[in-house]
């Protein structure tokens, strides 16, 4: 199972999930009832399937993670970039709950 780092910023959250050696098109994000699906699934390439190791300490299996959303974020606008083997979405947050400025009341 890939390790991830979730991050709240003021706009958004930004979720960093660690996945060497896969490319972008591997990988199939899904959102549904503010449910956010990660996941890879690797086939076993026919000539490695054959090959004799002597020594094999990773290999680059399936896998599917989910993340429950908070209702305040905006799904429609979740966005991805997969670079140096780490997948980072982007997960911005509705209008109404960005952190908003604050402001000094005048009372009259």
């Amino acid at each position: 199972m890939p390790p991830v780092n979730v991050k709240e910023g003021k706009e958004d959250f930004q979720l960093e999930l660690v996945a060497p050696g896969r490319n972008k098109n591997d990988f199939n994000i899904k959102i549904d009832n503010n449910q956010l699906t990660i996941s890879s699934k690797i086939e076993k390439r026919e000539d490695e399937a054959n090959e004799k190791w002597t020594r094999k300490e990773y290999s680059y299996a399936s896998f599917s993670r989910s993340f429950s959303l908070p209702e305040y974020v905006d799904g429609s606008n979740i966005s991805a970039q997969y670079t140096d083997g780490v997948l980072k979405v982007s997960i911005p947050k509705k209008e109404q709950a960005k952190e908003k400025p604050s402001r000094e009341i005048t009372v009259s």
